[in-house]
């Protein structure tokens, strides 16, 4: 299993994003992942590190696809493989319905309509030659310049089974989040796999230019898992509460909660935070304990996990989160391997 992490959200100047750039060189980090920028764009924040010389391995989860056409899409990911010279993993999600009633002026019809006709598109582009899809949601007729580049693989993010089972069928990558690991070994994984069962049926991997009779593979599974170090004037739960509780005022997300055994009551308290903690799914405590329960992710089958610091970058600051980032990073085993590239 891979280490990644992920940039907190509010980084709001691109020096900024040095410190944690530099952890994805100079430790066992696999790759540098950023949600969706609302205060600096993500690829460009990516180019500009490139600039300075910093080329890492680059992650995008999830990006809101009501604010970038496919074609946009399938640029820019590789405009950003392109300038860091390595791979790229850009996964994409439809937000909830009132996002995408206000930047687009309405909903999709179909959220799993809409992410396949999506997700099919961006693969399409990116292998190459003329891309010709008409659908309920997204229609394209063309075709990327044709360059070389390095890998950029096409995911989903994803919370709940009908998701998962989508990913399985039409993706590369899987990006959970607020996800347990048991949660992902009890529902999520299961169904990406019986997804990945139809992928050839379908013809998803022959659109990307696998080989149609090779034996399906599901999705590499990258977990977001939101992580503190306990000590002196923290709680778990104010931690946890800074970290995601905005997500837990949105229906989508409580709903997966509930799924995984989380009962919430969607007031934006810290009782509902405390109980991602007492749930395993915002994981608090030293720095071996943390790798207790990061360990369940890797006994799964759990492809790479996304140490994700934003609690402490909003409660603590930055340089708090990159202190934690150092602690937890210094404790994985397996250097050499765990920071190679695709």
């Amino acid at each position: 299993m891979r280490y990644s992490l992920v940039l907190p959200p509010n980084i709001a100047r691109p020096e900024q994003a040095v410190p944690f750039a530099v952890l994805t060189q100079r430790t066992a980090v696999h790759r540098l992942w950023q949600g969706h920028g609302l205060m600096l764009d993500s690829h460009h924040l990516m180019t500009w590190l490139a600039g300075l010389g910093i080329r890492v391995p680059s992650g995008f989860g999830v990006s809101l696809m009501p604010l970038r056409s496919p074609y946009q899409a399938a640029m820019e990911a590789r405009s950003v493989a392109l300038s860091t010279g390595r791979s790229v993993v850009a996964c994409f999600g439809p937000g909830g319905p009132a996002g995408q009633r206000s930047f687009q002026g309405r909903r999709y019809a179909s959220q799993l309509g809409a992410c396949r006709e999506y997700v099919q598109i961006v693969r399409r582009l990116l292998a190459g030659g003329e891309t010709r899809v008409s659908g309920a949601e997204f229609a394209t007729s063309a075709r990327l310049v044709d360059l070389p580049a390095p890998p950029v693989s096409v995911g989903l993010g994803v919370l709940r089974e009908r998701m998962a089972l989508l990913a399985g069928e039409v993706a590369d990558a899987a990006v959970t989040w607020l996800g347990s690991a048991s949660y992902l070994d009890g529902t999520l994984l299961p169904a990406l796999r019986k997804g990945a069962e139809s992928r050839v049926q379908e013809g998803a991997d022959a659109d990307a230019g696998a080989d149609p009779s090779a034996r399906p593979r599901p999705p590499k599974v990258t977990a977001y898992v939101p992580v503190a170090l306990s000590g002196p004037d923290r709680t778990a739960a104010e931690l946890a509460h800074a970290g995601c509780g905005a997500h837990l005022r949105a229906p989508h997300y409580r709903d997966a909660l509930r799924r995984s055994g989380i009962a919430l009551e969607g007031d934006d308290s810290p009782d509902d935070a405390k109980k991602l903690v007492d749930g395993g799914v915002f994981l608090y405590g030293t720095v071996e304990e943390i790798h207790a329960r990061l360990d369940e992710y890797r006994a799964i089958g759990v492809d790479e996990v996304v140490l994700h610091t934003t609690g402490v970058a909003l409660n603590k600051g930055l340089r708090a989160a990159v202190r934690d980032l150092e602690r937890i990073l210094e404790a994985v085993p397996g250097h050499p391997e765990e920071c190679s590239d695709d």
